[in-house]
Formats: C-alpha cells, structure tokens, sequence
C-alpha cells in the first residue's frame, strides 16, 4: 500500500510504498477514507517528546471501510463504515470497561491513518449510522476532545464563554457551546481568518488579539467570560486566559504545549480561577460527536476546508505549520492529487 512515512525530525513526511497491515483477530482492517491532519502530528514531526520513530504512520482521526473482521473483533461486517477512536486502551481494565480507554494504564495513541489501509482494534471503532458518511466521520475524533473540554468545565445554561484560538479545536468548542447552551460564545485570535467559519460553527462574535482585547471580548460576551478555553498551546496563553476570566471563573486548557509555562499565580489566587486541563475524550463523548455529524444548523462539516490525496499530503501538512485559511484538512488516500 501507498502511506506518508515519518522520516526524521523537522523533515516532511514521504510518501512510499509500506508493507500492508495485518490485522489481529480482535482487529479490523479498514480501507481508509479520510484522515484528518492534526495539531499534534505536526508537533510529533518536531519534538523529540513525542518520540516518534522512522518509518511511523501518524494519523489518528480517520475513518474508512471496514474489509476484514478478525474473529474477534466484534459485531462488524465487511462494508461497515466506521470512525475510530484512536485511543487504545486494554479493553479489560475498570477504565476500559466503563468506556475510558485514554486513561489505561497500557493507552497508547495509535496512528496508521496517512496510509490506504490501516488495522485496529475493533472495540476502538464505531459504526457510523446511515445519513452520516465515512467522509464526515473523520471529524467525529476532534469534535470528541472539544466536546469533552466542555463536559470537564461544566458549562451552565448561558454562560459567556471565550475560546482563545480559532483553529479547528477551537471552532469545536465553539459549535459545542453553542449547542450545549451558552448565552454567547466569542471567539479570539490573532488574525480573521477564521471569522466567518467561527460564525458558521456557532459563535456570536469575533474578537483579534490586540492591546484592547479584554475590552472588547467583555464588549462581545456582555460581561467578562465565565470560562475561556485556551486552545493554541503557546505559552503564557494560560495566564492570559486567567486575566481574562470574571472572578471565580474557569480557564480550560486544551492547547497542546510541550515546553515549560508560567503564569501569575499571585493573580489567578486572587481570583480564585480554576484551571482545568482536559486532553482525550471517552467513547460516550465519541458517540455523541459521531451523532452531532447529523446536525442541521452549525453542522460541524464547516470545519473542513481542504480535502487532499495522499500524494499531496507532505505538501499540505508542511503549509499547516504557517497556517492561514486553512482549518480541518483531510487526505483521502485513494483520490487523485
């Protein structure tokens, strides 16, 4: 098979022939259909912490065309469409048995998605119901951790919430704020790029990231947040949420940041802020993004901006690092470049 091959750190991944999985017989084997290109991989492919080898498949929010059942892979057939929840856990530990595989002890976060044919688990997968194509299911993955950021801050009806970066996490939570009943919903970053995609997604103002930010956010939302997502991973973003934030107010943090962070704990303690770290998601949450692909108004689809072949995949997840109208990119493994 054809797959996008980790060759070494700061280098673009190459597309090359691999050898074609062989699935366990608790596993699938999937024709992939889309795979979408996450924040994350483009950090694996620059940070040693990550410790990704030569010769790797990254790719964790993909979905694809069930060809193989092994024998004890579960209720599947061969021509299910299904998403996948990249998060492997035992499947026999209390976490995995109440639908919490991220926290495992033996988790590890898969990839095989930049290639034509990957193997899982089958109790990572999820059938996709009829209406909702294997297209879209690629997006079930990061609506999952967005929608999970906001089951930890525990949104009240009508809230005023802010999220700090308008990328594709970002625009999530927006699109869940919104429907899970936020009063209103302002999004905030350093370029408009993504304005009218916010607005699609959900949210009810659009604010940059200048010297009058705090006024104008409080402008927008009527009042200061009551929570603000941080959803860039840069530092000092956490203590700029924290300054953000009404008193006694919440700071989500979902921005992935691998180096040291500081913040004023003198402020936040003054405050009394509550910082909560949210990473992963549970398979309800994956059952509920997977329906929310049905969604009429708002409808998470707006995420997508780009679709690419495989062949085009190096190119594309390079141009990510300099991001600019593009939000959720996906590869379709068998398309034409």
């Amino acid at each position: 098979m054809k797959a996008a091959l980790f060759d070494r750190l700061g280098a673009p991944l190459k597309i090359m022939d691999a050898e074609d999985p062989k699935p366990k017989t608790d596993y699938l084997l999937l024709k992939v259909c889309r795979c979408g290109i996450c924040g994350s991989d483009l950090h694996m492919t620059e940070d040693p912490v990550f410790g990704v080898a030569a010769g790797d498949i990254l790719g964790h929010e993909f979905s694809g065309e069930v060809i193989e059942v092994g024998s004890k892979a579960g209720a599947f057939r061969v021509g299910d469409q299904v998403t996948v929840a990249p998060n492997r856990g035992c499947g026999r530990c209390p976490s995995c048995l109440k639908g919490e595989p991220a926290w495992c002890q033996e988790m590890e976060l898969i990839g095989g998605g930049y290639a034509q044919y990957s193997a899982v688990a089958g109790r990572q997968c999820r059938k996709l119901p009829w209406g909702i194509s294997a297209a879209d299911g690629a997006l079930a993955e990061p609506l999952s951790v967005a929608l999970h950021g906001l089951m930890r801050a525990g949104m009240g009806q009508g809230d005023r919430v802010l999220i700090v970066g308008a990328g594709a996490i970002g625009l999530a939570v927006a699109f869940w704020a919104r429907r899970l009943g936020a009063g209103s919903v302002a999004v905030t970053d350093i370029h408009r790029h993504q304005e009218a995609r916010a607005m699609e997604l959900g949210a009810s103002a659009f604010v940059t990231a200048d010297p009058d930010q705090a006024a104008n956010v409080e402008l927008a939302l009527g009042g200061p947040p009551d929570i603000a997502f941080e959803c860039v991973g840069k530092p000092g973003l956490v203590d700029h949420c924290i300054g953000l934030v009404r008193p006694r107010g919440k700071v989500v943090v979902l921005g992935l940041c691998t180096v040291r962070d500081h913040l004023d704990s003198f402020r936040a303690i003054s405050k009394e802020v509550t910082v909560i770290m949210s990473v992963f998601f549970n398979m309800h949450e994956f059952a509920t993004a997977i329906d929310a692909l049905d969604s009429g108004r708002y409808a998470p689809q707006n995420l997508i901006s780009d679709t690419v072949s495989l062949m085009e995949l190096p190119d594309a997840f390079e141009a990510l690092r300099k991001r600019t109208t593009q939000c959720k990119v996906l590869v379709d493994p068998f398309g034409s470049p």
